[in-house]
């Protein structure tokens, strides 16, 4: 269902239902999610706050509320340690939810549809790209402290909204079924790339592996770290990082390699013309630059090391994911055209490359970022 299916009767009805303040005036459709359907509401009356109504896409999403469970958990406590920091304003720093007028955190409607409602935040920005240092750096910065707040929380506290979202071994489990049984009779048109993903799938393994060994702490991670997730303030600065819906226990070098991945490709997820995928090295630096200047704080010297690990990682792991798609008939991702899927591998593959043939200077960046922010800390103690 698409926002252009919902009638303002049935929205009408929808947003009776919870507790807001004031009467609505006007219902836009709002963003550019490709998840749920999302809906601005406005007030009447401008002493009471406008809203943001939002579907969500329990084809996705199945267990909805274990989901809206996860987001009350998380709000709740960044809200209680914004609290204790100076300056902090947890209003405007974190998702509120809106909940019914019986006290449930989500609507369920006849046609079986679910519905939440957030405070919606005034005065704030969103961008789809990253085009400058700063953004980047504010970026980190949003993740960074997002993860930080939250890293003293049991992390077994959170269901996993989408199972084994970044568990290698599985998307290669699946990866290797659809190859095995070619049900659309593609396989052989992709044996290069499947030797591409063949000679990695070693050291892929490697942050899955040291969280069994336990290296590395399961912490509540974002698990969808692009930069529309972020609102900035009217100044471009960090405010609030939304759309929490994939919340969940993970390992910190998922949501840095995710954030990378969107930031660092100077071309498209879907490049045809792989002479244009390049490297945006100074984007990656300031990223890097938030993330730490926040992280730091709480992050071992392993879980460090594993940052690199997920900056390679997660665009291998989008490869699989379109290559097996690709293999399957197309039968997850939306394509535009015949072999978008396979044009999707070829992109990540080349970005891939491209991080190889960088590996040693952006592990040197992480390292110096790290060890600088480290010895300013002694200093200042």
């Amino acid at each position: 269902m698409t926002n252009n299916q919902h009638t303002p009767q049935h929205l009408s009805a929808i947003i009776d239902a919870f507790s807001i303040e004031g009467t609505i005036a006007t219902i836009k459709p709002y963003g550019s999610g490709h998840i749920n359907d999302t809906f601005y509401l406005k007030n009447e009356d401008q002493t009471h706050p406008d809203y943001l109504l939002q579907r969500i896409n329990h084809a996705i999403f199945k267990d909805v509320p274990a989901l809206m469970d996860n987001v009350k958990k998380v709000t709740e406590h960044l809200r209680k340690k914004l609290a204790a920091i100076p300056d902090s304003n947890p209003k405007k720093q974190v998702l509120t939810i809106i909940p019914l007028k019986n006290g449930l955190l989500y609507f369920k409607d006849v046609d079986g549809n679910y519905w939440r409602m957030y405070l919606y935040l005034t005065d704030t920005n969103s961008y789809d790209l990253v085009e400058k240092e700063i953004q980047a750096f504010e970026g980190g910065k949003a993740f960074g402290r997002f993860q930080a707040l939250l890293s003293d929380m049991d992390a077994t506290l959170l269901a996993e909204t989408i199972p084994d979202f970044h568990n290698i071994e599985m998307r290669l489990s699946r990866f290797y079924k659809a190859w095995s049984t070619d049900i659309a009779k593609r396989r052989d048109e992709v044996n290069e790339e499947t030797d591409f993903i063949n000679k990695r799938v070693d050291v892929m393994k490697s942050i899955l592996n040291l969280g069994k060994e336990g290296h590395l702490s399961l912490r509540i991670t974002h698990n969808d770290t692009k930069f529309n997730n972020v609102l900035l303030d009217a100044n471009d600065k960090a405010q609030c990082v939304i759309d929490l819906d994939t919340v969940m226990p993970g390992y910190v070098a998922y949501d840095f390699g995710d954030a990378i991945r969107t930031i660092i490709n100077s071309a498209s997820e879907d490049e045809k013309d792989l002479n244009k995928i390049k490297l945006n090295i100074p984007l990656f630096e300031a990223y890097t630059k938030g993330y730490l200047s926040e992280a730091d704080k709480f992050l071992s010297a392993v879980e460090v090391d594993s940052l690199m690990m997920g900056v390679l990682l997660i665009p291998y792991m989008q490869a699989v994911r379109f290559l097996t798609d690709y293999i399957e008939g197309d039968v997850y991702y939306k394509t535009n055209f015949e072999g978008h899927n396979l044009q999707r591998t070829r992109a990540q593959i080349q970005l891939l490359k491209e991080i190889e043939a960088e590996h040693d200077t952006l592990v040197g960046i992480i390292d110096r970022v790290y060890n600088e922010l480290k010895n300013a800390t002694t200093l200042i103690s």
